[in-house]
Parts: structure tokens; sequence; C-alpha cells
């Protein structure tokens, strides 16, 4: 995918971000996420403190939110996508994506995003940031890479999830819910399946975005009856006993490999044939004490009155007893391997430009891009007449007197009226960036140079010269294997040319 699920503002946009969480957020929430047992303090064990994005950010971070980005994290259908993203500083994100007609005031969605971001803790994929530009309205989460817990139970391709994983799933989805409940967010909107995400270790957790509230439709279930909690159907409101019902019908899952509607497991449960119930694909492997456990539990979750179900703490307690291989990594059981390094590449013919930028040899480049001049530029930009106005044709002597400065090394001057043909922002030459993103790594400044380099792959998303430039900019900013990732997919791009 390339440097181009990253975020153009960069370390700019990171300092930006901080001091606009006093400048905007909303007066109840200054304080910072709370500590608890088992949580993580606001910024701590790697999580970013939580801050706001623009949307020019997410855009860039995402791909202009490209369709191959899409992850199914929670089931849902447009307009309520989920994207996969990474920022500048490298950090994976994913972006979920609102209709302004659900959030049409922006004030209370900043506010509930506010009132989401407060909590940090090891069971949850922690929200990390919004944005509300204009109509746009998104949420940014920590992104887990290993999928669902849907796409693990029903839709597996080369093992299903045993039985010490399910009972792990189990535990640590109600500790996540006992967390949320013990800081004031006890209401959670639709769980399920698609809502419990594996991070890089293979450790389950549950998805942020389940926090919030949905839009003023007031739809927060989904559309299959059969597994709505029943006082929801009386009268349309989520209560904390809403979500212990739905976690037993996640119980119901880990139990059952497959989607069984809770009055047809009652019934099977109540007719004491538990082992129809169970998972085929387990062939017995599973402990017919601990199964039992899960069962009742799962039962008592799914009384038809709310105040017969147990609380958050009394579900960690039941299950507490049952999560016996702690010891055990989670990604092993998952059957993933964990990814702790980047797999070395064989070492391939690289083109003069490729290898100017594997030497980080900036004059080499600097002759190269001269001698290409805007060749590649064919096909970016086509101006009807009526578009030569004054403005475009003052923009077109501004670049002109920005590659004479180039070609005569005045790299300050080069930068100066390359900006001045880039601000207009009426034609887009990723030449005229990757020129400018030289320029900055002349100038001492790799960060604006990524930049650069980052949007000339947004304008021309095929193009190597772009990639090579962010290889060298990766470079200086001592991101050794991302630049070296980088420099390869260059050279892969520059082979599949020559292939056509």
């Amino acid at each position: 995918m390339g440097c181009c699920l990253s975020s153009f503002s960069g370390q700019d946009s990171l300092r930006r971000d901080q001091s606009l969480q006093h400048q905007q957020q909303p007066a109840d929430h200054h304080d910072a996420a709370p500590s608890a047992a088992g949580g993580l303090e606001n910024g701590g064990g790697g999580v970013p403190s939580f801050s706001e994005f623009s949307f020019a950010d997410l855009k860039v971070a995402t791909n202009n939110f490209s369709s191959d980005n899409i992850v199914s994290e929670s089931g849902e259908k447009a307009p309520n996508l989920v994207y996969k993203g990474r920022l500048q500083n490298r950090r994976w994100i994913a972006v979920k994506k609102f209709t302004k007609m659900a959030w049409p005031d922006p004030k209370q969605f900043a506010e509930e995003a506010w009132g989401v971001g407060k909590l940090r803790h090891k069971r949850l994929a922690n929200l990390i940031g919004y944005c509300c530009d204009g109509d746009e309205r998104l949420l940014v989460a920590e992104f887990m890479p290993n999928d669902t817990l849907a796409k693990h139970l029903f839709h597996w391709e080369n093992q299903t999830i045993e039985w010490a994983l399910r009972l792990r799933v189990a535990y640590y989805i109600a500790e996540a819910l006992g967390y949320c409940s013990s800081e004031g967010r006890p209401l959670y909107h639709d769980l399920n399946a698609y809502r419990v995400l594996f991070d890089e270790d293979g450790d389950p957790r549950l998805s942020c975005f389940g926090l919030m509230k949905n839009s003023r439709d007031g739809k927060s279930y989904s559309t299959n009856l059969a597994y709505t909690p029943p006082e929801y159907l009386r009268n349309g409101r989520v209560t904390a006993e809403s979500v212990i019902y739905s976690f037993g019908t996640v119980l119901l899952d880990l139990l059952s490999g497959k989607h069984i509607p809770p009055s047809h497991a009652i019934d099977m449960i109540r007719g004491k044939n538990i082992v129809l119930l169970m998972d085929s694909h387990l062939e017995g492997n599973f402990s017919t004490e601990e199964a039992t456990a899960v069962v009742e539990l799962a039962s008592r979750c799914l009384q038809y009155e709310p105040r017969e179900r147990p609380g958050t703490k009394d579900l960690s307690v039941a299950l507490s007893p049952l999560h016996t291989k702690s010891d055990a990594p989670s990604y092993v059981m998952l059957g993933i391997t964990k990814h702790e390094e980047a797999p070395s590449t064989p070492q391939r013919r690289l083109s003069p430009m490729g290898d100017a930028c594997s030497r980080m040899d900036l004059t080499a480049i600097h002759q190269i891009l001269v001698m290409t001049h805007y060749r590649d530029d064919e096909g970016t930009n086509e101006l009807s007449f009526q578009e030569w106005t004054q403005q475009i044709k003052d923009m077109l002597d501004a670049r002109k007197r920005g590659d004479y400065a180039f070609r005569d090394k005045d790299f300050k001057t080069a930068i100066d009226c390359y900006s001045q043909f880039i601000d207009v922002g009426t034609m887009a030459s990723p030449t005229v960036l990757a020129r400018r993103s030289l320029c900055y790594l002349l100038s001492d400044q790799p960060d604006a140079a990524l930049r650069d380099a980052m949007q000339a792959q947004c304008v021309y998303p095929d193009w190597p010269t772009a990639f090579y430039m962010q290889s060298v900019a990766l470079a200086m900013l001592n991101m050794q294997t991302d630049a070296s990732d980088m420099l390869n997919e260059a050279a892969s791009l520059e082979d599949k040319r020559k292939g056509s």
C-alpha cells in the first residue's frame, strides 16, 4: 500500500492535535483518561493520547478511503464503514466513517468521542481520536490486524478456534465490559462477534466503537431481531442489562461456532442437550465441566427479565476459574505467526533512481529529476480553455522559476516557488512534489520531504519516484526498516512497468 497510508501532517499534526485537546475539548472532558487495574494511563502502554484529526489527515491515511482499505470490523454496511489506515509515524489505525445525518450536532459528536476517548484498557481496541470537520464525522481507533471473532468462528479457512482460546475471549471481553462499567460507560451498542477483534499478539479485544451512542435514529442493534434483547424490542432503549443479554449471545457463538437464536439455544439447554449445542469442529476437545459452566452463564445472561441477569462483575467471577491456560500465547492458539520484524527480501537490480535512493545520494537524485523533467506528469492534469486564467499563468510562471532555481541548486528559492504553485491547488504535479521533497531533504527537513513524497503518491499512486523519495526521507528519519520496505516497493513498481 505504500506510505500513502500515512498522515500528511506528521509531527506537526501530532503537536497540533495535542494542543487542540485543550482548545476544543468539551469543558466536562478535560481530565486525562483515568487509570484502573489492568488499564492504561492516557498515552501509556503504547497507546497515544486522544486527539482531534483533520479530515485531510485521515483521507491520506486511508488512501482517500479506498475500497481496498475497508475492513469488516463491525459487519456494518455503508455508510458506517471501517477503514484501515496508516499515519506518518507508521502507526496503523482503524477509521470509522459516519454520515452527518447520524451525528448532525458536531458538539454532541465531539463530547461523545471525548467521553469514550478517556477510556484506556488492555482489553479494548482503544479510541485514539476523532474528526469533526465540516460534514465529516469519523472515529479513529487502534487497528487490530488479526480479524474479528466472527471471521475466526464462522468463516475460518485454516483452523477453528480451540476451546482454551474461546474461554479466553469470553473472559477478556467480560473484563473489558467490567472496566467500562466501572468508568461510567456501562452501555455497549450491538455487542456481537464482529465487535471482538484480535490484536498483533492474537489477544482478543473489544472494539471501542460500540461504546459510542449510535445515531439519532435510535438503531443500537442489528436488524436480526432473534439476537436483540427483548426489552429493546419493547422500548428501543439500551440498558446495562441489555449488554449482558448480548454477551450471552456471544457466549452461544463461542460454544456452538455458529449463530443460534437464543430462544432455540435455551430450549436445548433446558432439554439438557448441551452436546448438541457444542461446535462439532472442536471434535470433543473441550472440558465438559467448563462447557457446562459457560452454558449455565449464557443461560443466566439470556433471561427474559433483565433483573434476573448477572452483573458485569459476576461475568468475570464466573469465567476467571475457567481461564486456566493463561501462560499460552494467544497467537499460538489462534494459529497465526506473530509479526516480529519485516522478512528479508532478495536483492534485485535497481534502476539508477533506485540505486541513488538506496545510497541516499541526493546529488544523483537531483541530476535524475532534472533530466526527467515533467514527462511523468503527462495525463495527471487536463485544463479546459476556460481555466487558463491569469492566476493559472502566474502559477505556471512560479513553477518555471522554481525549475530554474532547482536546476541551479538554489533549493530555498525552489521551495518558495514550488510552494506558490502547489498552494493554488488547481494543478496537481507529482514532479513538483518530488522536486520540493528533494529540496526539503537537502535543507535537512525530512518530515516535510516525507509529506511531499506521500502527496505525490496520492496524485500518482503507481509512480515509483514517489516511493523512492519516501524511502530516502524515512531513512533520514532513522526508520530503516520502513525505508527498506519502501525502496523494495518502488523497485517492484518499476519492474511492473518494464513488464507491461
